[in-house]
């Protein structure tokens, strides 16, 4: 299993500041993913070319069977991740970014100014899921993990638990996850 990191941040990659959604994604897939896995980091300016170019180098050189990226999906002048996972993209994946935000609104009416969105890239050989997930560390362990109540009983379901059956569906390896962060869900016969 080869999973991409991407951070897209023109502050954070020219060292104006650090950079915290590498970290967090990291810290999250640890302690979430069970099966094991290698890691390829990229943290990049919010220029789409380069995003579609790292993108690319992921799926197609790197195989990462899932790359997730943090950063760029506000609808601000410079936010442009969404547009570049979209061209590279052989197949939309919308049920990704609609649960991302309905996960974002149990906390801010301003979740639905959020453009995050999913693909599959798709090449003779290979294929990955490729995800935008919200900037802020807290809001990227809540769209993945989802929302659980006091009890510990899931309220909004995250969206890591579609992931390991995705990744299946598109020849890639077999991924198990710790049920007490992400439960992954597939049908009986899978």
């Amino acid at each position: 299993m080869v999973i991409g990191l991407v951070s897209i941040s023109d502050r954070a990659s020219v060292g104006a500041y650090e950079d915290k959604g590498i970290p967090a994604l990291s810290d999250w897939l640890a302690a979430a993913v069970t099966t094991p896995y290698r890691i390829e980091t990229r943290l990049i300016a919010d220029e789409r070319e380069q995003i579609e170019r790292t993108l690319v180098e992921l799926v197609d050189q790197a195989r990462c069977h899932l790359v997730l990226t943090t950063g760029g999906t506000g609808p601000a002048r410079r936010d442009v991740t969404p547009e570049a996972t979209l061209a590279v993209g052989t197949k939309e994946m919308p049920g990704f970014g609609e649960q991302m935000r309905q996960i974002s609104l149990r906390f801010v009416p301003t979740a639905i100014l959020s453009r995050q969105t999913a693909v599959i890239r798709e090449t003779p050989d290979h294929a990955a899921l490729i995800m935008n997930l919200p900037g802020q560390p807290k809001s990227i362990k809540e769209t993945l993990e989802g929302l659980k109540d006091a009890d510990g009983n899931v309220v909004v379901g995250g969206i890591f638990a579609a992931v390991p059956y995705c990744i299946d569906l598109i020849g890639g390896p077999y991924m198990e996850t710790n049920p007490a962060v992400s439960k992954a869900w597939r049908p009986k016969n899978a």
